[in-house]
């Protein structure tokens, strides 16, 4: 288990900026984690090539419109690139929600629950489910072979996200994004905003080859018990609905 010893990051005097020279942690991407990246890519290719294939064929077949999504990101010191997902949610999807959402959660204490857990009418069929197995981040190996983002690193965040962050917390940029990372493996949706800040910032600072491998190996047991654990919640919901009509009904 990873643990946290951040108790005064957020007590750092100086301001954190992309450019500042008063950065705790090198922002210099050390050569092994590309090496790893690329070799990661070619021992996964044959399993995801198919896979990505199958999901291109089902969102064509479900919903009218492109099967990939692209969306502007934050990535290393701040500079902005072209995220690709596969698309889950049907075009025009309206996106005030999602940032009305997200705001709630960096202002609260609450766990980052996804707006999509409890039914979104915007998700296209089949697509809460790559959304909750992660497969549809799939179309971000082309980010990563482009050197946009790499295996293991913070979460690509949203331009508006990062306009709410706090000077310490724009410390997580000190490294290139990725498709999981030590905030993934370690609670994800069950840990809050700022919680998940510190993990970023740690991982930013104490990144090795050893604690890449071990996130990597931690990803697919933490996706499974993800997926098990929103089942196990929807049920409870659909149990305790189902409890709510009888009474209803014997009331009556």
């Amino acid at each position: 288990m990873w643990i946290l010893r951040l108790p005064d990051v957020r007590r750092e005097q100086s301001e954190i900026f992309f450019t500042s020279q008063k950065m705790t942690c090198n922002t210099d991407i050390p050569r092994w984690k590309r090496i790893l990246d690329i070799i990661f890519i070619l021992l996964i290719l044959p399993l995801v090539l198919p896979l990505a294939v199958v999901i291109s064929v089902l969102i064509r077949l479900v919903s009218d419109g492109p099967v990939l999504f692209r969306q502007e990101r934050v990535g290393h010191l701040g500079k902005r690139f072209m995220c690709l997902k596969f698309r889950t949610m049907f075009v025009g999807a309206e996106t005030t929600t999602h940032k009305g959402h997200l705001e709630q959660l960096i202002k609260s204490a609450q766990p980052m629950v996804k707006l999509d857990s409890h039914g979104d009418s915007r998700i296209i069929p089949f697509g809460s489910w790559l959304r909750l197995s992660g497969l549809d981040e799939l179309p971000q190996f082309i980010n990563v072979l482009r050197g946009e983002m790499s295996v293991v690193g913070p979460r690509p965040c949203l331009a508006y996200e990062c306009d709410h962050y706090l000077p310490w917390q724009r410390e997580r940029f000190n490294t290139l994004p990725g498709l999981t990372g030590l905030w993934q493996v370690n609670g994800k949706n069950l840990t809050t905003f700022t919680e998940m800040m510190q993990l970023d910032i740690d991982y930013a600072r104490n990144k090795t080859l050893w604690l890449d491998l071990m996130i990597i190996l931690k990803t697919v047991p933490a996706i499974l018990v993800q997926v098990w654990h929103t089942r196990k919640k929807k049920q409870t919901i659909l149990l305790m609905e189902r409890s709510r009509r009888s009474c209803q009904s014997i009331l009556k």
